[in-house]
């Protein structure tokens, strides 16, 4: 075992695996805002969203500032992430610079990328697990934002946020309720790439398990 491979669990850590996820859907939800006309409910649950990432970005800042040894030089930096967990709020005239803000902190969350990259590569059955985690979320999220646009018929059974979080992730984990399902073509190709997705996360989580247990007997 090298050094090199002894250092990758302590530079990865769950929480910047955290902070890069999410980093990867701010970005990708300033975009759809900025671009598209979204229908109420679709703003809502983007903004629900954007209210937990914020609470957590916060959190996460307390955490680092806490740890640091100097706590002068930290805030040289810092206070653009503690401006970042700042809400997206419309009523604030400084929206477009708070965009700005967060934008310079998701350029600084993707420097995590190597050492993620770095992990799954050095450890196969951690790199699943943590490939799992990212895909997975990102699948509810972007799943529930895309079943909110395309259901819009009179008869669909998911007309809130809630309908469509709730829908996304008995679906992704196979469970499958039946009491919230697409009833448009565009809302049933999302619900089979999400279903087929689910079969194959499961399966390798599953992978994943038993390779633990087979390396812990071996221990």
């Amino acid at each position: 075992m090298t050094n090199y491979q002894e250092s990758i669990p302590s530079k990865l850590s769950l929480l910047n695996l955290l902070v890069l996820i999410l980093s990867i859907y701010v970005l990708a939800a300033l975009v759809i805002d900025s671009v598209y006309i979204l229908p109420t409910e679709t703003s809502n649950l983007l903004s629900y969203i954007d209210k937990v990432i914020c609470l957590f970005f916060f959190i996460e800042f307390c955490i680092r500032l806490k740890d640091a040894e100097n706590k002068l030089k930290f805030m040289h930096w810092g206070w653009i992430d503690l401006i970042s967990c700042i809400p997206m709020i419309n009523a604030l005239r400084a929206g477009r610079l708070l965009r700005l803000i967060r934008l310079i902190r998701i350029v600084r969350a993707f420097k995590t990328t190597k050492n993620i990259v770095d992990h799954v590569f050095a450890n196969k059955a951690k790199g699943a697990f943590t490939s799992i985690s990212i895909i997975a979320i990102l699948l509810i999220i972007f799943s529930a934002i895309g079943i909110l646009q395309v259901e819009n018929a009179p008869n669909s059974n998911i007309k809130t946020a809630e309908d469509a979080i709730w829908w996304a992730y008995v679906t992704i984990t196979t469970v499958g309720y039946g009491d919230k399902f697409p009833v448009t073509t565009e809302g049933r190709i999302i619900a089979a790439v999400l279903m087929t997705a689910g079969v194959g996360l499961f399966g390798t989580f599953t992978a994943y398990i038993a390779s633990w247990f087979v390396a812990e007997n071996k221990n």
